[in-house]
């Protein structure tokens, strides 16, 4: 195979600052781009050693945009672009000269890509100055921080992820792969826009999803007392201890031999609940007790045999209680790092909480390569995450990172040039562009389940990829995950249920094979070869396949973990996340479901992009990869390295946090809340506002005080017009539920791409029979590329004749396959069983 990097010979100007435009040229840069990347004479605007991470693989020089002999230079290097990135706000460029437009003039092929903070036509928000803060607590990010927060009383709640730009990163990275895919055929280039508020909100999407009529056999523990507590007029004020209780035993912390904790995550399947009661030695104690087993869980709950099952999530009170007691008992017995290799090698989703400096230098991040070394000119060698996507052939390559090189323009204009030459397009013939989304033609085979797997077909169905979603007869979880989660990852597609292995199965999937141009499943590495989907055996059937693998701890290389399986709220306790958010002795998972699994899906979605252009380009179909834990590294970037002087990890962490520190935080007004977010060298001008006068004369430990006294003494709206007269970043938080109540509209067969930053849409007919309320996948703007508005998840098996149809078969030999349990029409009565 063809050892070239996929976007070798592609020539990248960097413009970006902060996170979002950097990491995105970062990604790029790591998949054989030669990214040049521009900061002003006075460096870059966010000095931080993480910029040694974004800035990798790049080169790397300083221009005074403002000045005509530079940006004359930065001219000529865009005249050599394919791609041009920047995350200013909207039409900042175009003022200091660097007009996409006129480019794309003299440069058809040239592709663009904005990231503001805020949408270019949100005319109420996008002047603001979008710091990551302000998007996130402008978007609801730090309200109602999930169930554990409501209970605790904890509301606003700040993090210090940098969740929207890791989402925009993603999101735009993929956009990018997309329209090279296309310019590959049509010869035209793109410009792109990816609002991070808009990026935010999709990320978050299973915090913004609203069922009405949601049946109480969905509704946690957690989620009845928050009920309850609002009917009965009671305060949350639950303490951190007393939370637990209300933890199912199968998705909570245990504290350990070692004094450590240990993060079960195995609710809703029945396998993984059953191995993880044998290996703690509790299984035959709780079947001597009565523990119900329920063999059909999408019958109606009053059809139920038993009051409860194995592998059901939630678990009634009585026996979350019960086994919680039991495993308690039996988790102190051994150490965290006993119980991670039981589970890992069991089979069972687990890990031990381990914070970031751990995890940055753990011997599996090492040996995968979700971590390399780099010899940095600044710090010298720092452990830094290794790539986000690669190609299985090039694993070796993929972690021979290079350090950020300083370079003269000279330097630079002439290895453009020298691509130019190399990599020049063989001809320039145009064809008509007719607003077709950028996979129009593309067929995906989705064999993934729960939320990171679907969401990467799902994500690049909205570009007009056929998505055939295919799942086993007998479903592997219960409803709450096998069909809940499902309403938003598997929008647009259509379903069929099949036996897989079975003789019939293998050859219907055969013909499916040979239908598709990528197959796409989230597995460990040892489930590859027993499901057919190894290297030989896929391109027996069709050579031109691509295949795309997700999983959980994998990286480049094979490691320790490889093959342990897990989920979201694994890796956040593995990787640090959860030590943060929660404090090192009192862990908690980050407020957000899917917090990373949605982002694992856009990562997944962004190799399948980049193997689709490589395919185009060179003929040869890869296979590409994702994981957790690459995605885990992108979401504290900002905090995920290492080196001999780093300053200790001393990040913001646990409850009482509400900010970075007395010019960044959260503060108390007269009638609420407000985030405020002042640079340090901001402190002069805060201190010439007259109801700050006296900030001046003040010591640096009574400032604070200060600022939160005078800010009590009015209400939030009044603070955030003078702080944004003055340029001082500022927002008046508001929650995800407000954003619905503003934002919400029936759903019309339109991506709300033209509602500004936020849009959600309520399908009062859902195939459910439930009416929903989902945000809009809308984050990504091309000026010239479709986005198609998805029709909304069928019920499951729904299009099981349809495709064998497709497929050719007869009628007569699908009722024998149907007759025969080797394909469904469904797995149960309801939609959503009741």
């Amino acid at each position: 195979m063809n050892n070239e990097l996929p976007l070798a010979g592609v020539n990248v100007v960097d413009f970006g600052q902060y996170i979002a435009g950097p990491a995105v040229a970062m990604i790029l840069a790591d998949m054989g781009a030669t990214v040049v990347h521009i900061d002003p004479p006075s460096g870059p605007l966010w000095q931080d050693p993480a910029n040694a991470t974004l800035n990798r693989n790049k080169l790397c020089l300083s221009l005074d945009l403002k000045q005509d002999q530079d940006r004359e230079k930065a001219l000529s290097l865009c005249r050599e672009a394919d791609i041009i990135i920047e995350n200013f706000r909207p039409g900042k460029l175009q003022k200091l000269g660097i007009d996409f437009a006129a480019l794309r003039e003299h440069n058809k092929r040239l592709i663009s890509l904005s990231i503001p903070g805020f949408a270019s036509n949100d005319t109420l928000r996008r002047e603001w100055k979008a710091t990551e803060s302000i998007i996130a607590a402008t978007s609801g990010a730090f309200t109602d921080m999930g169930f554990n927060r409501v209970l605790m009383g904890l509301n606003p709640s700040f993090s210090p992820l940098s969740l929207g730009s890791a989402y925009a990163t993603t999101m735009a990275a993929s956009s990018l792969a997309l329209a090279l895919f296309s310019r590959e055929k049509t010869g035209l280039g793109e410009h792109i826009e990816v609002p991070v508020a808009a990026a935010l909100m999709e990320g978050l999407s299973y915090n913004s999803i609203v069922i009405e009529d949601l049946p109480e056999r969905y509704l946690t523990m957690r989620e009845k007392e928050i009920r309850d507590r609002r009917e009965k007029n009671q305060p949350m004020d639950v303490s951190y201890q007393a939370l637990q209780e209300y933890l199912d035993p199968f998705y909570r912390t245990y504290k350990c031999k070692d004094g450590r904790y240990f993060y079960v995550v195995c609710p809703s399947h029945r396998n993984h609940a059953r191995r993880c009661l044998n290996l703690v030695g509790i299984y035959d104690e709780l079947i001597e007790e009565g523990l119900p087993e329920v063999d059909d869980l999408y019958l109606p709950l009053d059809e139920w045999s038993g009051e409860t099952s194995i592998g059901v999530y939630p678990l009634p009170e009585k026996w979350a209680q019960r086994i919680s007691e039991k495993m308690k008992r039996e988790f102190v017995k051994k150490t965290s790092d006993e119980w991670g290799l039981l589970f890992g090698e069991n089979g069972i989703p687990g890990a031990p909480h381990r914070t970031t400096k751990e995890w940055v230098n753990s011997e599996h991040c090492r040996d995968s390569g979700l971590i390399v070394d780099i010899q940095d000119p600044e710090f010298g060698e720092m452990r830094v995450p290794g790539p986000l996507v690669w190609f299985e052939h090039q694993a070796d390559i993929a972690i021979k990172t290079k350090a950020r090189q300083f370079v003269s323009y000279s330097d630079a204009l002439t290895q453009f040039r020298l691509n130019t030459l190399a990599h020049s397009p063989a001809d320039d013939v145009v064809l008509a562009s007719d607003k077709q989304g950028w996979l129009s033609g593309v067929r995906i085979l989705d064999l993934t389940n729960v939320i990171a797997g679907p969401h990467s077909a799902a994500f690049l169905a909205r570009f007009g990829a056929d998505v055939i979603k295919l799942d086993p007869t007998e479903p592997m979880y219960d409803p709450l995950i096998g069909v809940l989660f499902s309403i938003q990852s598997n929008i647009g597609k259509k379903s069929m249920l099949m036996d897989m292995l079975s003789p019939e199965g293998k050859h219907i999937f055969t013909k499916l094979v040979q239908s598709c141009d990528i197959v796409v499943i989230n597995a460990p590495d040892r489930q590859v070869i027993p499901l057919g989907l190894d290297e030989v055996s896929l391109k027996t059937i069709n050579p031109d396949v691509i295949f795309c693998r997700l999983d959980c701890f994998g990286g480049p290389l094979r490691a320790e973990k490889t093959n342990y399986i897990g989920y979201d709220d694994i890796i956040q306790a593995n990787s640090g996340i959860m030590s943060r958010f929660g404090g090192p002795d009192t862990p908690e998972e980050h407020a957000h479901l899917g917090t990373l699994d949605v982002n694992c899906g856009f990562a997944a979605g962004l190799s399948m992009a980049l193997a689709l252009y490589h395919r185009e380009r060179t003929g040869e179909a890869v296979r590409c990869r994702t994981s957790l834990s690459a995605i885990a590294n992108l979401a504290q970037i900002k905090y995920a390295y290492d080196y001999a002087d780093r300053a200790p990890f001393n990040e913001p962490s646990g409850r009482d946090s509400l900010g970075y520190h007395w010019l960044s935080r959260f503060y108390e007004t007269q009638d609420g809340w407000l985030f405020l977010d002042a640079e340090d060298n901001q402190l002069d001008l805060l201190a010439s506002l007259s109801d700050f006068s006296l900030l001046s004369r003040l010591p640096d430990n009574l400032r604070q005080e200060y600022i939160a006294e005078r800010l009590r003494s009015v209400g939030t709206t009044y603070w955030v017009h003078l702080f944004d007269e003055v340029g001082i970043a500022v927002a008046d938080p508001k929650s995800i539920e407000w954003l619905r109540k503003h934002y919400t509209r029936d759903a019309d067969g339109r991506v709300g791409i033209h509602l500004g930053s936020y849009a959600f849409s309520r399908y009062q007919d859902h195939p459910s029979g439930h009416c929903i309320t989902i945000v809009d996948h809308y984050a990504i703007r091309p000026e010239n590329a479709a986005i198609i508005s998805l029709p909304p998840t069928e019920a499951f098996g729904r299009s099981t004749k349809e495709v064998l149809s497709w497929l050719g078969i007869k009628d007569d030999e699908i009722e024998k396959l149907v007759v025969d349990n080797r394909v469904s029409l469904s797995w149960g009565r309801e939609y959503l069983p009741s």
